[in-house]
């Protein structure tokens, strides 16, 4: 499988067709820089537009992979070949983020063991460095994932984040003794981690095709959330609800989100 040669098969099927690069990536609701780096062999298509990509450009998803048009009695043969291909490029990718994962691990593994050895030889036992460790330890649990899996894992980022989160704050206010740590943090903790699964669930179900109306939905959507985190912080500190900057911040938002809608709707309608 020749990136190179997938490349210039797309650009000639594009030309066969009388489309430019902006008229292709209309149709599959992209960027056209993302189709001159198709034809340029800089990336290859993802898979969320190969299928749409191959019926506007009539060809079969094989014919893609092998940057060909291929008669019927080598068919099989080619898609042996660019199942294999794939699968090769796969495990490149897998082994490049075991290594990076890894690498990762061992950096943090490092600075856990700086941290206490240099407590201990202070202070004779452990007190400050609970703190740097249980944030590394934290932070590795939510990062691992997406760097061993790549794409792939960010869900599970996402859930290790969703689940540690208010663990990690029971336990950091434990460390320091701050009640509120955990009592306040824990709430924000809380509203935060349904605010990103809807973020997640909008670009989901939005944010494949039109990413424009995703985004003013992720801006619109900033606004309650901003106030009802405000509102918590206002009953359980007794701070003012509002303040100029909070008021600019919605603001902000809102106009955001109406920008990214209308740029939506005439990309839509265009």
């Amino acid at each position: 499988m020749n990136q190179t040669k997938t490349g210039t098969f797309i650009s000639e099927c594009r030309k066969e067709k009388r489309m430019t690069q902006a008229q292709l990536a209309e149709k599959l609701n992209i960027t056209d820089r993302a189709v001159s780096k198709w034809e340029t062999g800089k990336s290859m298509p993802d898979s969320s537009v190969m299928l749409e990509l191959c019926e506007i450009l009539g060809i079969t998803v094989n014919e893609l992979l092998s940057g060909e048009r291929i008669d019927m009695e080598s068919y099989e043969k080619k898609a042996d070949e660019n199942l294999i291909a794939l699968k090769r490029k796969d495990e490149n990718h897998m082994a490049k983020n075991v290594v990076i994962a890894a690498l990762f691990s061992a950096v943090l593994l490092g600075a856990v063991m700086i941290c206490i050895i240099c407590n201990i030889a202070v202070s004779g036992h452990l007190t400050w460095s609970l703190i740097p460790v249980s944030s590394i330890v934290f932070a590795w649990v939510i990062l691992f994932p997406g760097l061993i899996l790549g794409r792939r894992g960010i869900i599970l980022s996402y859930v290790s984040w969703s689940i540690f989160t208010v663990p990690y704050l029971f336990l950091l206010g434990n460390i320091i003794k701050v009640r509120e740590v955990y009592s306040v943090g824990a709430v924000i903790a809380v509203v935060s981690i349904i605010f990103l699964w809807i973020l997640v669930a909008v670009f989901k179900q939005i944010g494949k095709k039109r990413k424009l109306a995703a985004l003013g939905i992720a801006f619109l959507s900033a606004i309650p959330f901003m106030f009802i985190v405000n509102g918590i912080l206002s009953k359980m500190t007794e701070e003012p609800v509002l303040d100029v900057w909070d008021m600019l911040s919605a603001f902000l938002l809102l106009i955001l989100a109406f920008v990214s809608l209308i740029c939506d709707y005439a990309k839509k309608n265009r």
